[in-house]
């Protein structure tokens, strides 16, 4: 009786520190501020598969002339994908359709984009996406800008 209960206490004590663990991740992250939830398609088909598979929730920050995106549910406390401004073409957006209105948050956006010859697709808000052109568009005189 007194093993199983401290077996019990031990997993609990583990959940409340991992759970805590990714509260605080997230509150480093959002620190520096110039944060915004922003899901994140890699390497796409030419043709998008509405099927909602393929999309991981995470956290978009502005870093200079770089986004730095890092999964939600991960340790990580380093960025899983870095988008340079100057690499960054955007091909097209459009609405969620299928089961990606499922994967996805209720208001958002998908943004086609090629960085660096592959292609990807992020879905944020409208706030986002707003802030998030007018970024790119915002790049130093001599940098060429690839907006739709």
């Amino acid at each position: 009786m007194v093993l199983a209960l401290t077996v019990c206490g031990i997993v609990v004590a583990l959940v409340v520190v991992g759970l805590f663990l990714f509260g605080l991740r997230r509150r480093l992250i959002q620190r520096s501020g110039g944060t915004f939830d922003c899901s994140l398609r890699w390497d796409v088909a030419e043709k998008p598969d509405t099927g909602g598979k393929g999309w991981s929730y995470g956290v978009a920050r502005y870093n200079g002339d770089r986004i730095e995106w890092y999964r939600v549910f991960s340790y990580a406390v380093r960025p899983r994908r870095v988008l340079e401004r100057a690499q960054i073409e955007v091909a097209g957006r459009r609405l969620p359709e299928g089961e990606e209105e499922l994967a996805l948050l209720s208001d958002a956006v998908v943004l086609a984009c090629v960085h660096r010859g592959t292609r990807l697709e992020l879905a944020m808000s409208e706030d986002a996406l707003t802030g998030f052109l007018a970024w790119l568009e915002a790049a130093p005189p001599g940098q060429r800008v690839n907006v739709a």
